[in-house]
């Protein structure tokens, strides 16, 4: 099912006889080890020798390594180097700080600085809401950590957590022109945390908590609502969820089903399987089968865990018991945020008639896509190659564009939804099909379609 992508791709430098066979020869080893070619190039040339760049996708690192062990065993072929490119870009990071005011002259900086400055401070000082005027913290978020649950690497730590939070800051400028700014916490103790934030938030618009485990993070979240007087927004919980509600919103559109009918099986309940049943119970279907490692969710398996109990009270109406295959039966959607090759195209076929799923593990799914089409009608994942790919960078810039710009203090379940029903209408009728419920990440209107939705919402509570 994997295929060759760019995460894992490199450029190898290599010394190679100067025969017409040449470039047959590279290309063709490659081929074997089963990289993808994306670049050729030859960037230097003697009579002896041609010096050859090429550039391809790999599996994994060992894959990386085999394609390079392939074409270095050429006859007359001596591989000089090998880069990384994923390393590359990440060399000093990926996001800097730059000014906004030009600092040409003595007058200049008497304006930005001294003593021009102390009028900008003495003003906030005698009314504080002017910093969201006169500072930053107008258009900043910042991006919190404790590194406790990074992408699928888990407990790493905030050092090793930095480079997706700064992808996470970059994602924010590149689609709704915000500044977000990585704050990653070297503690996993949640008052710390709490307090930690609480410190810092006078600097920042709003708080974006992002990779914190489960059940540490709803508490966090919660604390930290109650306390700041600013938006704050767990994404691996509610962006995720605000996408999912899109995509599902346009593919009970294409199977032509409505949500008050849709029995709809949730497989993870941790941060992102919690806030997704919260989000979709404000849209009432027919009923929720929540699945997590220990089977079915329901009010007699006796959980201790806070978050699993609300989940039984709210969901699975008939009281269901068994293994995720039980509660497939019969189900119309699937949506999964949990572990890999949980179950096949055998258990899809005992779900209701066009049936939805929505196999989102990263990076390998609950079931392979190409299993799942052999009976759902429509298929999604997590990745960027397959159809439908359901991801956050859909709802988290455009719900703080409009946040930041409504200079609200808080977020709700009514925002939320507005965001996800603005991501489901940039799809409309002219294009939705099974293989595009979803818009693209790169889709201009995105972000400010969701921005305006927030806003508008926020603007009237």
């Amino acid at each position: 099912m994997p295929v060759p992508g760019p995460g894992y791709s490199i450029t190898i430098r290599v010394d190679a006889p100067p025969s017409a066979g040449v470039a047959g020869d590279l290309t063709s080893a490659v081929g074997r080890a089963g990289g993808v070619i994306t670049a050729f190039d030859v960037v230097d040339s003697h009579t002896d020798s041609v010096v050859i760049d090429i550039t391809c996708n790999a599996l994994s690192a060992d894959h990386a390594r085999d394609i390079t062990d392939a074409v270095g065993a050429l006859d007359g072929v001596h591989v000089r180097k090998v880069s990384d490119r994923t390393f590359l870009v990440h060399l000093g990071g990926k996001i800097e700080i730059s000014a906004k005011v030009a600092l040409r002259n003595r007058d200049d900086l008497s304006r930005a600085y001294t003593p021009g400055v102390a009028r900008i401070c003495q003003a906030i000082a005698d009314n504080p809401e002017d910093a969201r005027r006169l500072t930053i913290k107008r258009n900043t978020v910042a991006v919190v950590t404790d590194g406790s649950a990074v992408l699928g690497l888990g407990n790493i730590g905030p050092a090793a957590a930095l480079p997706v939070m700064e992808g996470k800051a970059a994602l924010f400028k590149k689609f709704a022109g915000v500044d977000a700014w990585p704050v990653c916490l070297d503690t996993q103790d949640t008052e710390e945390i709490i307090r930690t934030v609480e410190l810092i938030a006078c600097v920042y618009g709003g708080i974006n908590l992002e990779d914190i485990a489960a059940p540490r993070c709803f508490e966090i979240e919660r604390r930290l609502r109650e306390k700041l007087d600013i938006p704050v927004f767990h994404d691996d919980q509610h962006g995720t969820a605000i996408v999912v509600v899109a995509a599902l919103r346009n593919a009970l559109r294409v199977v032509g089903k409505s949500m008050a009918e849709a029995k709809i099986v949730v497989c993870g309940v941790g941060a992102a399987g919690s806030a997704i049943i919260r989000l979709l119970l404000q849209r009432s279907p027919a009923d929720i089968i929540a699945v997590d490692v220990d089977g079915i969710v329901h009010g007699g398996r006796g959980d201790t865990d806070a978050n699993l109990r609300w989940v039984a009270s709210n969901t699975n109406r008939d009281g269901r018991t068994g293994r995720l295959h039980d509660a497939l039966v019969g189900a119309d959607v699937f949506i999964g945020v949990s572990a890999p090759n949980l179950f096949g195209a055998e258990q899809v076929a005992t779900m209701a008639d066009k049936a939805i799923v929505f196999a989102l593990a990263n990076p390998d799914p609950e079931i392979d896509p190409l299993e799942a089409q052999k009976h759902a009608a429509v298929v999604a994942t997590g990745r960027s190659d397959y159809p439908n790919q359901i991801n956050n960078v859909l709802a988290f810039p455009g719900v703080f564009r409009g946040l930041l710009d409504a200079q609200a203090h808080s977020i709700t379940d009514a925002m939320l939804l507005a965001a996800a029903d603005a991501i489901a209408d940039v799809v409309d009728g002219d294009k939705l099909n099974p293989s595009f419920i979803v818009p693209s990440v790169f889709d201009a209107a995105v972000a400010p379609a969701v921005a305006e939705a927030v806003r508008k919402v926020a603007g009237s509570q």
